[in-house]
């Protein structure tokens, strides 16, 4: 689940990071209420959930309560790559000496939590890795000891000769060590984290990646969904009790196991064809659930074909087989439907499906030709 901005930076306050006050309006009546709070200048921040909002338009240094109303109007309701800002959070200016960047992230090479530093901050750090990746310094943290002083503080010297400075950067790491752990995040990051004229070390800027994994742990933290932020097609799946990732494909796959549904998608890549989405429909063979299923995956005016493939172990495919044939008599689907069906008594399975307009297919190779065959006739 991602946050916005104003959010994650609550998570660092949490944690003892020094992060500026800040609070968000939906209207510019609001915004200029906040400036006044908080004092000339201010910036006006759009908060939605993407990157590149400086570049569209979305960030704004404002000197007088005129620039405060002049942007928050041009701001709310701004369209940057399909999210439309409702929010603006509107936080004192601070003056910037220098600038880097402070991250963390789940390495899954390391197994560890992966800090991410670079003296070269307040840019895209995807920039910076191409650009430059030697600048980017990198660091697996022991997840039995954490962050530790002479750990921090050596990443630190690498990025400023200035000792002062170097600590505060330590400090910093470390408390977004403790806020990335207590979040149960996949991803935090600082960009920038700042050093004002007088050398005083800050977070301006936030970003967290939450575990929805690890949700149930954290009651406070569903609030924070933004639900016009959503795919609604995501929203359906998640309140389904399904794992959906909406794709840019044609090829609309509805599978039984994570591990399957990936090896799935990279079979429809690998004969040629783009996958419309990851779908987990997990081991049920319960027609209101398939329904729910399709009915998300048909919401995709992309989607050409429904390739199923369930490998049935514990739940026979027979009654996989009579779920998919009740849920598909149930809607009206424009599209054809290739079934892949393998396990305990999927001959039956099969006999089955031959009574119906549905594609049967033997083999996960030939389920997928077959639907790349059919998408779009």
């Amino acid at each position: 689940m991602n946050i916005h901005e104003y959010q994650a930076k609550e998570l660092f306050r949490a944690s003892g990071l020094l992060v500026p006050p800040g609070d968000v309006s939906e209207t510019v009546e609001g915004a200029l209420e906040l400036a006044r709070e908080y004092g000339l200048p201010v910036m006006v921040k759009s908060q939605v959930l993407t990157g590149g909002r400086g570049k569209a338009g979305g960030v704004k240094f404002c000197e007088t309560e005129d620039d405060v109303r002049k942007h928050a109007e041009n701001i709310l309701g701004l369209d940057i790559k399909g999210h439309i800002v409702r929010k603006v959070l509107i936080t004192p200016a601070e003056t910037i000496a220098e600038e880097y960047y402070v991250g963390m992230l789940v390495d899954r090479a390391s197994r560890r939590v992966l800090l991410m530093a670079s003296a070269e901050g307040g840019v895209e750090i995807e920039q910076v890795a191409k650009d430059n990746p030697e600048a980017i310094h990198k660091f697996a943290i022991d997840p039995r000891f954490g962050l530790l002083d002479h750990q921090a503080l050596g990443i630190a010297m690498k990025m400023t000769d200035d000792i002062k400075k170097a600590r505060q950067l330590a400090v910093g790491m470390q408390k977004l060590y403790v806020a990335f752990m207590h979040a149960d995040a996949s991803l935090a990051e600082i960009n920038p984290y700042i050093f004002t004229d007088e050398g005083v070390g800050k977070a301006i800027d936030a970003k967290v990646n939450l575990d929805d994994n690890a949700l149930y742990r954290h009651p406070t933290f569903e609030p924070m969904r933004d639900l016009d932020e959503e795919e609604e097609s995501e929203r359906l799946a998640r309140e389904a009790d399904l794992s959906f990732v909406k794709l840019e494909g044609n090829v609309g796959c509805l599978v039984n196991g994570a591990g399957l549904a990936m090896a799935t998608m990279d079979l429809v890549q690998y004969y040629g064809g783009m996958p419309a989405n990851f779908l987990d429909i997990g081991g049920s063979s319960n027609p209101d659930k398939v329904v729910k299923a399709l009915d998300i995956i048909l919401r995709d005016p992309n989607v050409e074909v429904i390739l199923f493939n369930i490998f049935g172990g514990i739940t026979r495919c027979d009654d996989v087989a009579k779920g998919i044939i009740a849920a598909t008599e149930r809607m009206d689907i424009k599209v054809p439907i290739v079934v892949r069906l393998t396990g305990t008594n999927d001959t039956e399975a099969r006999e089955l499906l031959a009574e119906t307009k549905l594609i049967p297919a033997a083999t996960m190779d030939e389920a997928v030709q077959k639907a790349i065959e059919v998408a779009g006739k």
